[in-house]
């Protein structure tokens, strides 16, 4: 992208904002900014105070199940939502149908093509244990760590509807928006 995508703009609002804002339409009860050590714009003070928390990633460099490892030992709740900066299609409405499928000790995560979209999923903090193991392992792949989830009851998976397609579409690289 040539910047920081988390300072983006859409829509008259940060990108990070507007996620922020997503989940608490949602009605997240706890908001936390996942950011990795080096992403200085995350220790804003005007940032900060929009999020219950900052994590920082369970293991460097590993993309986001460190993230994701952290908010699950971090979070309060029995879920917690995980939405990526770059998804700034993502509706509330997605989060509010997933929650509802939920269950204790029970995530949620859409498919697609065949393909699960873990950074717009419910992960139940059960899922800890998991996702630390694969940390441990040199295991990062979203992927695989789903497969082994929803094998192990952990998650429950829902098809993505071909009109809701666009919200997991992901801005990887600069538009003319």
């Amino acid at each position: 992208m040539g910047t920081e995508k988390a300072l983006l703009d859409a829509d008259g609002r940060a990108w990070w904002e507007r996620q922020c804002d997503v989940l608490r339409e949602a009605g997240a009860g706890e908001v936390f900014l996942s950011a990795r050590s080096d992403q200085r714009w995350a220790e804003d003070p005007a940032v900060i105070s929009r999020f219950d928390a900052v994590v920082r990633d369970a293991v460097p460099d590993c993309g986001p199940l460190g993230g994701i490892a952290a908010a699950l030992v971090q979070a309060t709740y029995p879920q917690v939502a995980v939405l990526a900066i770059d998804l700034p299609g993502m509706q509330a409405t997605w989060f509010r149908a997933l929650l509802e499928k939920t269950q204790s000790g029970v995530g949620v995560v859409g498919r697609r093509d065949h393909c699960f979209e873990p950074l717009a999923a419910l992960y139940p903090r059960e899922l800890s244990g998991l996702a630390h193991e694969a940390l441990a392992a040199g295991e990062y792949s979203l992927q695989r760590l789903l497969r082994e989830a929803v094998a192990g009851g952990f998650m429950r998976v829902t098809d993505i509807p071909p009109e809701q397609a666009l919200w997991f579409e992901n801005w990887n690289e600069p538009r003319g928006r």
